[in-house]
This record gives C-alpha cells, structure tokens and sequence, in this order.
C-alpha cells in the first residue's frame, strides 16, 4: 500500500468515525478524542487531516452530499417519466439515510443551527422536487388543476420529517413508509392516463442502479 494509500483510508476512517459520533450525538457533544479512537488512530493523525472539529464535520457533510447527488443524478439520467423519477429518487434518498451512517450524519449536520455551513441539502432537495415536478407539467403527466408550488413543498416537507423521525426510529425510512406516502400523494398528483404508470415503490432496476455510484470521491459536485 502507497503512502497516498494509507493516508486516505486514515482520512476515509476518521470521517466514517466522525460521522457515527455525529450522528447519534450531534455536533457540539462530539468529541475528537472518541473520533480519532474510533478511527483507530492518534489525534496527530486526526489533526493532520483536520485542523479541527469543524473541518471534520465540513468533510463529513461534503461526502453526505456527493452521495446524495450522485444518487439523484444516476435516476435523473435513467428511463421513465418525471414522476416516476421523483417517486425513485424519494425512495433512494430513504435508503441511503437508512443505510448510510455518512449520509445520515451530512444531512444532520447540514440542518443543525450550531455551525455555517456552505450548502444547503434541502434547499436543493426543494429545487429537485421543483425542476421534476416542472418537468412532470411539461410531459402532461401531472394534474393541469393542482397547485404545483404547494405540492412541491408538501413532498418536501413530508420527506424532511421522515429523516428527522428516521433518527430515532428507520421505520420511518422503510420502503413500505415511502410507499404508503407515494400510494397517498401520487393520485393528486399524477394525471389519470398517467398514473397506472408510475410505481408508488419506485422502481428495482432505478433505486439499486443509482445506489452502485461510488460513496464519496474527489471532484465538483453538481445540485441535486
């Protein structure tokens, strides 16, 4: 293994431990000597990487956030409608905060008042559900009668509290949960010839292809 080698598993494993702290004790109580520890390393290890918590909490957020996009991207770039769509990317999104402690913690982090941050997940997670539901008039799959801006803001708004009840209970972030919320919404939203169409689980092939992308890399992410 190459010097460059060990130095990113040592930072891939400071922000995996970091984000575990994150996440079940937010960012004021986490502590930098129970992150290095979990990581397996000396806090001259962790600070080498890391000038400081708030550095590791950025890098944990910034990986949270690739994850996410890549996700939302790899569903955008597939086949089916813009309802359709919407309806897979809820599902990954339900998925990886389940599944992925790094994803989890992000979005925590990136919706707690006790620190700037640079970015803004939901905003962006607002402006998806806009752009696709856009998309979904366009293509004359959504109903011409139904207020679009208050859709929208109910799906994110229905989204946003699933993640913060996920914390405490992942039932919450279950198939069977985004289902159900689908099965409820998509028949004031969809077009009657259109939704016979749309899977209110979303679709196999879509959620399990999105989720194949790399979990974090180097590069410029893009929005949601």
């Amino acid at each position: 293994m190459t010097r460059q080698e060990r130095s990113e598993r040592t930072r891939n494993a400071l922000i995996h431990s970091a984000a575990g702290l994150f996440d079940r004790h937010g960012y004021v109580q986490a502590c930098l000597s129970e992150i290095s520890a979990g990581a397996g390393v000396s806090s001259g290890a962790l600070h080498f990487h890391f000038r400081n918590k708030a550095a590791l909490a950025d890098a944990v957020e910034w990986s949270a956030s690739r994850c996410l996009r890549r996700a939302a991207q790899r569903v955008h770039h597939g086949e089916g409608d813009a309802l359709q769509a919407l309806t897979d990317i809820s599902h990954v999104f339900a998925m990886l905060l389940r599944e992925d402690v790094v994803v989890r913690a992000g979005v925590r982090l990136n919706g707690e008042t006790d620190r700037v941050s640079g970015m803004d997940l939901r905003r962006e997670w607002q402006h998806c559900v806009q752009r696709l539901l856009t998309r979904a008039v366009d293509e004359g799959t959504f109903r011409p009668e139904m207020p679009l801006s208050c859709l929208a803001s109910v799906v994110v708004a229905a989204s946003t509290g699933f993640e913060v009840l996920g914390r405490a209970n992942n039932v919450w972030l279950s198939r069977s949960s985004v289902t159900t919320f689908w099965q409820f919404m998509l028949p004031r939203m969809a077009a009657e010839h259109a939704l016979p169409a749309v899977n209110p689980a979303g679709r196999d092939d879509a959620v399990h292809f999105s989720l194949m992308a790399p979990a974090c890399g180097a590069g410029s992410p893009s929005s949601l």
